[in-house]
């Protein structure tokens, strides 16, 4: 089975799917990207790592981590490697005493895994092939079209992170950086 490197595009919340979020991959060498709805939990769990953010007690994903690390194992990589009926599946792949194994997981708690331990991620190529996305703008020969369009992606996904991050902050309560945010997404939105 072929496999295709993808990293994380970003978040950003899916008014279809009830509250939920998407969580959007990108080829790294290719212009598809792979969207996959995850729950709350499990995008709060990702973007706060992505963005570097402690909370003061570990998340769940942070004691999985440190458990595994205690065990003397290391995760390597995450694959999505099947589709069924709209739900992806996952395998976390890890070495224990130097021997490979792999677990059965969620993609999204796979990859708040992969973000934690700066592991790969990638996506079976038949899965890309059925579920993927290519990127407007990115087949046509127009740099400018391109550039633009990569622009106007960067700060969208920029406008997305913060508005994660201020969701994050009210959550846990930290209303001084709340506040700090809303005033930075306004003047983007400005």
């Amino acid at each position: 089975m072929d496999k295709v490197k993808m990293d994380i595009l970003g978040l950003s919340t899916s008014p279809s799917s009830g509250g939920a979020y998407a969580l959007i991959l990108n080829e790294v060498e290719g212009n598809r990207r792979l969207p996959i709805i995850i729950g709350t939990f499990e995008a709060q769990a990702i973007a706060l790592e992505l963005e570097h953010i402690k909370p003061p007690r570990p998340m769940t994903h942070d004691l999985l981590k440190s458990m595994i690390q205690n065990f003397g194992s290391n995760v390597e990589q995450v694959f999505i490697n099947d589709l069924s009926e709209g739900t992806f599946f996952a395998k976390i792949i890890y070495k224990d005493n130097g021997q490979k194994m792999e677990q059965d997981a969620r993609p999204s708690d796979a990859i708040a895994l992969a973000v934690r331990f700066d592991a790969s991620i990638y996506v079976a190529s038949e899965i890309l092939e059925e579920a993927g996305i290519v990127s407007e703008g990115e087949s046509s020969g127009d740099l400018t079209t391109s550039s633009q369009s990569q622009d106007q992606t960067k700060e969208m996904s920029k406008l997305e992170r913060l508005e994660n991050e201020l969701q994050t902050a009210i959550d846990t309560e930290n209303y001084e950086k709340a506040a700090r945010l809303r005033d930075e997404i306004q003047k983007l939105k400005g």
